[in-house]
């Protein structure tokens, strides 16, 4: 899309603001529906990625989420704090923190099996367009972490 003069500056032609609106709306739609497993936002993205992965060390957690281990090593002294995972020093690399999801971690996935189906609720979003969408958006943070 080429905008020309001072069309280009129209906020309403403006897809990070779109973007951003999007994002934000979506993150408060998340909030009470997280509440009820007393997780946030990023703490709930933190233990998908363990879910499926751990144990991990912060590096690679970090990479995930695309996040710097300024944000993610609070987040990850909560989440022990909270009882949900363990934070160890590796055994191969002592300067490495490895993170392994507790058994309250795991208890916890089954409450958490209910966020996606509402989240789906409340984004009235076809299933095929929810897909173009994360595609769509992968492509540009692909493009724009190069």
């Amino acid at each position: 899309m080429k905008l020309d003069g001072l069309e280009a500056l129209d906020i309403d032609k403006q897809v990070c603001f779109a973007l951003y609106s999007a994002s934000n709306a979506l993150t408060r739609a998340y909030r009470p529906i997280l509440d009820a497993i007393d997780l946030t936002y990023l703490q709930y993205m933190t233990m998908l990625v363990l879910w499926k992965k751990a144990p991990m060390n912060v590096k690679d957690i970090g990479a995930e989420l695309k996040l710097d281990s300024g944000t993610l090593t609070p987040l990850l002294k909560r989440l022990e704090q909270k009882g949900l995972v363990e934070r160890k020093r590796s055994e191969s690399d002592e300067r490495a923190r490895m993170i392994s999801v507790t058994e309250a971690g795991t208890n916890l996935k089954e409450k958490a099996l209910s966020v996606p189906g509402a989240i789906a609720c409340k984004a009235q979003l076809e299933l095929d367009d929810a897909l173009t969408l994360k595609r769509i958006c992968e492509r540009l943070t692909n493009n724009l972490m190069d």
